[in-house]
């Protein structure tokens, strides 16, 4: 009884998840040392394709730039297919520019007098086809639809083509001779100007012209990416999401934040309020969507309120987990995750800089209460991600015994800020009863004793969908991490 005991304690705490160990990978538009920021050049949006072999980003100047993955193909196959064949890939994964596009352009709104700006707010991919890349990317007013693909580049081998080459592409001069006095066409028509002209082919020599200067155009072995806009949707904000806000929110205080589409039920959608409350909707019921199938909010508590409290309560993004059963939503201060299944509360909690709270004041002067930081899932549905300030973002891990709570910085030493927080173990994610609360920062500073510089956040971020890999965007530069 004694022996079977320790070896059932022994297997628990091996089975207990150990933290990633995250390692830089590449760094795009990387500054140098009191290099001034272009505003244009600021990130605003970042997406991983469905396969993870593609990224795309969008800045605040309406550009789009794409990025493809070269280790896989330098293996001479998918990264998965290798791992099947027990084929040991020590290079860390690695990706290259592969095209951008203009978007987006500031325009007016004369209906509102009311500028709108080019930046890249979302990117969203779409399926591919026949080896073409779609996707969307909106602004404040117009989503468009984008496909880029591969052309063959067309070239001009020769300028000069003697007569005998031409032939095959049809007579270049007809003859002037004839047997007939006036000259017929085969349709029945007549050469012969009709106003005593000279037609050009008799103004030609008998002969004909032994060369001419036409170009032949042949198709090369070389590509180049083009990018075409197939559709616009425009005012697309101000007919759909602006009328569902209209008609389902309770106040018009309350406005949509955020909102998502179920990865495996298309009639299902989940979207986000700035009162800090998420509904899952179900069209199958109704197209408009005005009522909702479950409400999920937490709790107030009246003790806690405060001028704030609604301000930071505000959701800036959601995201579902890629099986559909959880719910990971961020607001100003913390992660929830939510079990669909249960809406009387989130089944977990993270403070993200718990130790901001008691500088709230300050953070709505100089506005950066009004931050919209996102939030990312791993693949396996194990781990979680989200940005902070001073370029600093933050690893959760959420399953059953994880303690993982990692900071890491957006530079080429990741680990120089790392702050590991050990608290009590989380529950799984299925039978949780209650709210856990982990990750929870103490000191108003930083671990090198510096205080937090809100000029420099990291807003941005997306999990490849199936490896532990991590791009963030800084300011205008892209960092990618790997564990």
């Amino acid at each position: 009884m004694l022996d079977g005991g320790e070896g059932t304690a022994a297997g628990a705490a091996s089975a207990t998840p150990q933290p990633l160990e995250w390692k830089f990978s590449q760094v795009f538009g990387e500054r140098t040392a009191g290099e001034e920021v272009q505003e244009v050049d600021i990130i605003s949006a970042i997406e991983f394709d469905r396969t993870g072999d593609h990224l795309a980003t969008g800045d605040r100047g309406g550009r789009v730039v794409l990025f493809e993955r070269t280790d896989a193909k330098d293996h001479g196959g998918h990264r998965k297919d290798l791992e099947m064949m027990d084929y040991s890939i020590s290079r860390h994964p690695e990706f290259r520019y592969k095209t951008e596009f203009q978007s987006h352009e500031p325009e007016f709104d004369y209906l509102k007098s009311l500028e709108i700006e080019e930046k890249i707010n979302k990117i969203r991919w779409c399926q591919t086809a026949n080896g073409a890349l779609f996707l969307l990317s909106s602004n404040d007013k117009t989503i468009k639809f984008w496909k880029v693909q591969e052309k063959k580049v067309k070239k001009i081998c020769d300028f000069y083509v003697d007569l005998s080459r031409a032939v095959g592409n049809g007579p270049v001069v007809c003859s002037s001779m004839s047997t007939s006095s006036k000259p017929c066409m085969e349709n029945g028509g007549c050469n012969e100007s009709p106003f005593g002209y000279t037609s050009i082919e008799n103004s030609l020599p008998s002969g004909g012209i032994p060369s001419l200067c036409l170009p032949v155009v042949v198709n090369s072995h070389e590509t180049s990416l083009v990018a075409k806009c197939r559709r616009i949707y425009a005012h697309a904000h101000d007919y759909h999401i602006n009328s569902i806000s209209n008609n389902r929110c309770n106040s018009p205080a309350e406005v949509i934040t955020s909102a998502e589409f179920h990865p495996t039920h298309c009639n299902m959608l989940a979207y986000s309020s700035s009162r800090g409350s998420i509904r899952l909707i179900d069209m199958r019921q109704s197209a408009l969507c005005d009522t909702h199938s479950k409400l999920f909010e937490e709790p107030e508590v009246p003790a806690s309120r405060s001028f704030f409290t609604e301000i930071i309560a505000s959701i800036s993004d959601i995201k579902f987990a890629k099986d559909g059963r959880y719910i990971l939503s961020r607001d100003y201060m913390t992660l929830k995750l939510w079990d669909i299944n249960m809406d009387s509360g989130p089944v977990a909690t993270f403070q993200v800089h718990e130790n901001l709270r008691p500088k709230l004041c300050d953070l709505y002067e100089n506005d950066s209460i009004f931050d919209k930081f996102e939030c990312c899932l791993s693949g396996d549905g194990l781990h979680m991600a989200t940005g902070s300030y001073s370029n600093m973002f933050r690893v959760f891990g959420c399953s059953e015994g994880s303690t993982e709570a990692t900071t890491l910085e957006a530079s080429k030493n990741p680990m120089r800020r790392q702050v590991q927080t050990l608290t009590r173990p989380s529950k799984s994610l299925g039978p949780l009863p209650r709210v856990l609360r982990r990750g929870a920062d103490t000191s108003g500073v930083d671990v090198n004793g510096s205080a937090f510089d809100f000029a420099t956040k990291l807003l941005h971020l997306s999990w490849h969908p199936t490896e532990n890999l991590l791009a963030c965007a800084a300011s205008n530069s892209l960092y990618m991490y790997y564990a």
